[in-house]
């Protein structure tokens, strides 16, 4: 896809961004570095699960490939984990080949930022324990409900940090963990699914040039692909099973068409 038609071999691109040191993951672990790993049905929604998901070094590749390509200044992370680690080391590429630049002529308030949000204090403390050298990220622990967007039932976390990201990675919350229910309708049950509208209630803030991955949650981000009301551009990977918005509009302004100018280039929209 042209996201990544330029990534073409995902085992070179990692000798050169190495970031998985930074997770001690061991590369001879995984038989091929572009290849999904199929897990067992029900792994996904086991509510007792009290271990971190093993690593999907493919994603990881891809998701580093999309911040140092796109040259992203600020992460929004919805759901910590290995992805945070991975966002960490390429804000941090980012920063030294681009800080400059983007210190003098871009208007970014929270450059070279990522700012992970999550439910869950003990993923939290797992994932900074993982790495305790993080230089990038701030986390956010931010309880979650079960509500209603446009009278569709689905969930909302109570705060959020008030940012304006140019990359927002959508991987929470699970369907258990939100609290409360609507009419006894909730996500709290193996057969429901996650359904986060939270990107929804703050879309007309985003700027052009915008783009969101949704990690798997299928059926959500359809729930966003039918609500969201600007012009994304979208794409559902099988293969990658991920999901991506961008948001290809015309500059707001100076300020705007500069940042994409120099992260997208001067084709953009």
């Amino acid at each position: 896809m042209e996201l990544f038609k330029k990534l073409l071999d995902y085992g070179e691109y990692l000798k050169e961004n190495p970031f998985h040191q930074n997770l001690e993951i061991d590369v001879e672990d995984f038989f091929k570095l572009d290849k999904k790993i199929v897990r067992e049905k029900n792994y996904s929604v086991d509510p007792n699960i009290d271990t971190p998901y093993s690593a999907e070094l493919d994603d990881l590749i891809r998701l580093h490939y999309l911040v140092t390509s796109r040259k992203v200044t600020t992460i929004l992370e919805i759901g910590v984990g290995k992805s945070t680690i991975v966002f960490d080391h390429a804000l941090e590429q980012n920063k030294l080949k681009y800080g400059d630049f983007v210190k003098k002529n871009l208007r970014r308030s929270n450059p070279f930022e990522c700012h992970s949000v999550d439910n869950n204090e003990k993923w939290i403390e797992v994932t900074k324990s993982t790495n305790p050298s993080i230089k990038n990220v701030t986390f956010h622990y931010c309880p979650c409900h079960v509500t209603t967007f446009n009278e569709r039932i689905c969930t909302l976390y109570d705060n959020f940090p008030n940012i304006c990201p140019d990359l927002i990675y959508l991987d929470a919350p699970d369907q258990f963990s939100p609290i409360g229910d609507v009419r006894g309708i909730s996500t709290n049950h193996p057969d429901r699914l996650p359904m986060s509208a939270d990107i929804l209630t703050f879309e007309h803030f985003l700027l052009p040039g915008t783009l969101i991955v949704v990690d798997g949650r299928t059926a959500n981000a359809r729930f966003l692909k039918t609500n969201l009301q600007r012009n994304w551009v979208y794409h559902h990977s099988e293969e990658y099973d991920q999901h991506f918005f961008e948001l290809k509009e015309a500059p707001l302004g100076i300020y705007n068409q500069r940042q994409i100018e120099f992260c997208l280039g001067t084709e953009f929209p």
